[in-house]
């Protein structure tokens, strides 16, 4: 996987704040992935900060105004017509579609029931948990996750141990992973 490597972040992934953290980390210069994702998926996002996660109206519309901001390639359009031809769990067939429109082989979920192989796999596209996409960017260029792992660190004013105990919450085998490779 190279910089210019474009996966679809599903909306569980944009919403999880500390897994979304370091994804959109990777994908800073010099990058090495591209998000994707479509308004839509950024619909849902902000549903999800506002009504489970309680986050107050204005610091979800600046996560979506910073997101758009950061990474105004992402967006993807013009999906919506290829719904229909979509056979996986019908709450998520909008995110098939868009990765099918923008010809992308992976979207990173938490939720890989709704995107089974059988329903993935005539259009070339695997769907993938966020830890062992990590993990894969890990072993590619340990240096770079390492980079921005430390950067985090910095940011939270905390050691490494602590940030990766804190992803830990949601991303057990990647933090785990990452842990016993710096000990």
């Amino acid at each position: 996987m190279n910089a210019d490597y474009k996966v679809l972040l599903d909306s569980c992934v944009l919403a999880n704040f500390a897994v979304c953290n370091l994804i959109l980390r990777l994908a800073e210069k010099p990058r090495m992935l591209l998000p994707k994702w479509t308004e839509d998926i950024l619909g849902e996002v902000h549903r999800t900060h506002t009504e489970k996660l309680d986050w107050d109206k204005e610091l979800a519309d600046s996560f979506q105004v910073a997101v758009k901001e950061a990474f105004p390639e992402a967006m993807i359009t013009g999906y919506q017509p290829l719904i229909s031809a979509m056979t996986n769990h019908e709450k998520d067939r909008h995110v098939l579609a868009a990765a099918v429109r923008e010809k992308l082989d992976i979207i990173i979920t938490f939720n890989l029931r709704d995107f089974k192989k059988e329903h993935l796999e005539k259009w070339n596209i695997s769907a993938i948990h966020p830890q062992d996409y990590l993990i894969t960017l890990y072993e590619m260029n340990p240096a770079g996750v390492m980079t921005r792992l430390t950067d985090i660190s910095l940011r939270q004013q905390q050691d490494m141990e602590s940030t990766l105990i804190d992803l830990g919450k949601s991303l057990p085998v990647f933090a785990s992973y990452v842990l016993n490779q710096i000990r």
